[in-house]
C-alpha cells in the first residue's frame, strides 16, 4: 500500500498572494499555487496531527490568466478602504502529495495506521473534502476530485521550461520541525520554482532557504493507542 495521493483542484478564481504586494493594501496573485496553499488544501481534505503532508508536484492544466477587481476591505480603524486585488481566473491544477508520520509527536505513535488514514483520505476526497476548499484566500472557493496525475491535455505541456524565480514556499511550525535549527521555532521558507512541461516539482521543506520568525512551543496531545 502507498500513501501517494492524486487529485484535481479547480475553481473560478484563485489568489495566492505575493507578500511583496500586500504591504500597501493591494493583493496580486503569484502565477502558480504555493506549496503552503496546496498543503492547506490537503489539510482541508483530511488531516490528523499524527502525520505531516508533503506536496510533491502540481500540474497547471489551464492558461495563467489574471483579472483585477475593486475591493472594499474593512479598515482596522473602522469603515472601508478601496483596494484592487488581482486574481487568477478559471484555474485547474492536478496535485500529487503524500504524508509522512510526524516524528515530533511520539505521543501519537498508536495512531500510525497507514491503511486507516489512506482509506479516510480517499473517502474524504470523494466527498469533496472534510472542510471547505479555498484557492489561496477564503473568497476563492475551490473544488477537489480524484484524478490520475498527468491525464488529459494541459496548456503548458509543450513548453520545456518556465522559471518563476525565488518564491514563498511555506511556514514551518514547531510541531513540524525538520532540524535542530528549526526546533521550537516558527520559520518561513523560500525556494526556486521552475515549471517544466506544465509541472512544478516542489523542494522538500528541509531543502529550502528558511528564516526564523519567532520562538514557538509544540502543543502536546494525550496518548493515543
Amino acid at each position: 500500500m502507498t500513501n501517494k495521493f492524486e487529485f484535481i483542484l479547480y475553481g473560478d478564481f484563485a489568489l495566492f498572494s505575493d507578500p511583496i504586494t500586500r504591504v500597501g493594501g493591494e493583493k496580486f496573485s503569484l502565477p502558480v499555487p504555493t506549496y503552503e496553499a496546496l498543503k492547506g488544501v490537503c489539510h482541508s481534505i483530511y488531516w490528523k496531527p499524527t502525520f505531516t503532508w508533503f506536496v510533491d508536484s502540481v500540474r497547471v492544466k489551464k492558461a495563467i490568466q489574471t483579472q483585477s477587481k475593486g475591493i472594499r476591505p474593512i479598515k482596522m480603524s473602522g469603515g472601508n478602504d478601496l483596494a484592487y486585488y488581482t486574481y487568477l481566473k478559471d484555474v485547474a491544477y492536478q496535485v500529487v502529495a503524500h504524508f509522512e508520520w510526524n516524528e515530533n509527536r511520539p505521543e501519537l505513535l498508536g495512531d500510525r495506521d497507514l491503511k486507516k488514514h489512506t482509506a479516510m483520505f480517499e473517502r474524504s476526497l470523494e466527498r469533496g473534502g472534510r472542510r471547505d476548499i479555498f484557492l489561496g484566500t477564503r473568497e476563492c472557493q475551490g473544488y477537489v476530485e480524484p484524478c490520475k496525475f498527468g491525464e488529459g491535455a494541459g496548456f503548458y505541456d509543450g513548453i520545456e521550461e518556465m522559471s518563476f524565480g525565488l518564491m514563498y514556499h511555506g511556514l514551518t511550525y514547531a510541531d513540524e520541525a525538520y532540524s535542530e535549527e528549526t526546533r521550537d521555532k516558527m520559520s518561513v521558507r523560500f525556494s526556486e520554482v521552475v515549471m517544466k512541461n506544465g509541472v512544478v516539482k516542489f523542494a522538500r521543506p528541509e531543502a529550502c532557504i528558511h528564516r526564523v520568525i519567532k520562538s514557538m512551543k509544540t502543543k502536546e496531545f494525550g496518548d493515543v493507542g
